[in-house]
């Protein structure tokens, strides 16, 4: 059979000078013992704030907690911070070894995994209550690599959350794996750290994991965003206290988000809800791929959100894909799929402080072009005035894409966006260019395929100018890539991955300068393949 041709053409500038070292900043890490950094990342108000203190059993900078503002899935429900709290090291793919990807499931730990006391991690805060607020509220997802294995056994991480309040009493919530509000799996939290699968397909062994989705094999799971409330009395300070210890080991890491943390005069119903959608058939989506939709529904108040007449729940199949006859699931109601309307449905009650997760699968469509947009989002119909009567819209949101409209005229535009893949059909082309003319000067060079497949990537160095995108030397370009190294320094590579094309490499171009401006050198290049041959 004859194979198509594909031309690759890469315009390189090589230029040796001096080097420069730049310190690129990371999250604000928890640095100190007065825990003042978490505490006002999470306050809704942080005038109520009297005093704070955070200690933890890492005696290497306090890294099992950590403030930032998006990891994966997970962002602020309030303000632009929120801040997670681990067994491990807090933000950095806390289940593998060393921050390693891929990895075993053993974690990080800072004390003896044999002995006492194991790990854990502590904030304290003391609090003013207001005038007239009878409840503390928070927002709160827990996250962990014990599940599923330790489902049901003594091997279980707990996040704890008191309020001691000097009229209303000691009250507390206990989250882990076997509180049964684990409706999430590691495809549902993708870049959480918390999105590993088990390379061996089995989720219940202790083996190696990585983020490459098998079914089954999900080794790492969630709660949906919940929120949690305790009693307090108005004008009175109360001291609110958040721990995560290991339970049983000091291995198999977990975290747990926390934000929004405010007071409210009285009980009421508040739903978020958030989607997901996976690939089945893994990596770029094309056409006759099965797509999975996972949408998670949390009532965060303290009033139950009621089955009422109508639906809680309608998404419209997107255009563009078929619905998978049988496919639709819930954890809890009834998930329906009307065909005349092409469209999915739920109805059932939602309990203060829970959730619920549906899912459901569609094909898609063949043929269609490069680059075709499915977009997809769901609405949920809640009782916001407790009159029995369906009256607010929650959208489904994307947490990772703000397009700047208000959809649903919460006065808010950063979370109500749909959910939304491009398909790759797939129709080859005959020549790729990459000349760097829209990569970020001082940044790492890559080039895409309509914008969804990644067919060349540079090395990211932390010395900006010495292997980086550069602005243009008088050169046909308006951008080029400029390197600097010394025979000294770790070779920095071109990555180049053309599998999804299915074609061979007729020839390949790359266009070089050499510059000299403190000493002499040479260029050497060497090609090798995955295999490093």
């Amino acid at each position: 059979m004859k194979k198509n041709k594909i031309t690759i053409f890469v315009f390189v500038i090589l230029l040796f000078a001096s080097i420069n070292i730049v310190i690129i900043p990371t999250n604000v890490i928890a640095g100190s013992y007065d825990g003042l950094d978490l505490a006002e990342a999470i306050l809704a108000d942080p005038s109520t704030l009297i005093a704070s203190n955070y200690f933890d059993r890492d005696n290497d900078g306090h890294r099992q907690a950590t403030v930032l503002s998006n990891l994966g899935t997970l962002y602020p429900t309030n303000g632009s911070t929120f801040a997670l709290f681990s067994t491990g090291i807090a933000g950095e793919r806390p289940v593998t070894t060393e921050g390693l990807d891929p990895g075993d499931e053993r974690g990080t730990y800072f004390k003896n995994k044999y002995g006492h006391p194991r790990d854990e991690s502590t904030l304290t805060m003391l609090l003013q209550v207001p005038e007239y607020m009878h409840y503390l509220y928070y927002d709160v997802q827990f996250l962990s690599a014990e599940y599923p294995e330790y489902i049901g056994s003594e091997y279980n991480d707990e996040l704890t959350i008191s309020v001691d309040s000097p009229s209303m009493g000691l009250s507390s919530y206990v989250i882990n794996v076997n509180s049964g509000d684990f409706i999430l799996e590691a495809n549902d939290i993708p870049g959480t750290g918390f999105d590993i699968f088990a390379t061996s397909g089995n989720p219940m062994l202790v083996d190696w994991v990585d983020t490459t989705p098998i079914y089954p094999g999900s080794d790492a799971g969630a709660t949906a965003l919940i929120g949690r409330e305790h009693p307090v009395a108005p004008l009175e300070q109360v001291t609110l206290t958040i721990n995560i210890k290991d339970v049983g080991d000091s291995q198999f890491d977990s975290a747990a988000f926390i934000d929004n943390i405010r007071f409210t005069g009285f009980a009421k119903t508040e739903i978020i809800s958030r989607k997901t959608v996976t690939d089945l058939d893994g990596g770029a989506v094309e056409c006759g791929d099965t797509l999975r939709y996972r949408i998670s529904i949390s009532n965060i108040g303290t009033a139950t959100q009621q089955d009422n007449l109508g639906n809680e729940f309608e998404d419209d199949i997107p255009l563009n894909t078929q619905y998978i006859a049988g496919s639709v699931s819930a954890t809890s109601g009834v998930p329906d799929y009307s065909s005349e309307d092409d469209m999915i449905l739920w109805n059932g009650e939602i309990p203060s402080e829970s959730s619920v997760a549906i899912e459901f699968d569609v094909i898609v469509d063949t043929p269609l072009d490069n680059g075709t947009m499915i977009s997809n989002q769901g609405r949920v119909l809640w009782d916001s005035t407790e009159d029995g009567n369906n009256n607010a819209i929650e959208l489904t949101d994307d947490p990772t894409k703000d397009d700047g409209i208000d959809q649903d005229n919460d006065g808010d535009t950063d979370d109500d966006d749909p959910t939304i893949c491009w398909v790759l059909s797939f129709q080859s082309p005959e020549s790729l260019t990459e000349s760097f003319s829209d990569d970020i000067a001082g940044k790492q060079a890559n080039q895409t395929f309509f914008d969804l497949y990644t067919w060349f990537e540079t090395d990211l160095s932390a010395r900006k100018n010495i292997f980086s995108v550069a602005e243009s030397y008088h050169y046909s370009t308006p951008r080029s890539f400029k390197t600097q190294l010394r025979s000294t320094d770790t070779p920095l590579e071109w990555r180049y991955n053309l599998t999804v094309f299915e074609k061979d490499i007729n020839w390949w171009e790359i266009w070089f300068k050499c510059g000299n401006s403190s000493a002499l050198g040479d260029l050497y290049l060497t090609f090798i393949d995955k295999n490093d041959i």
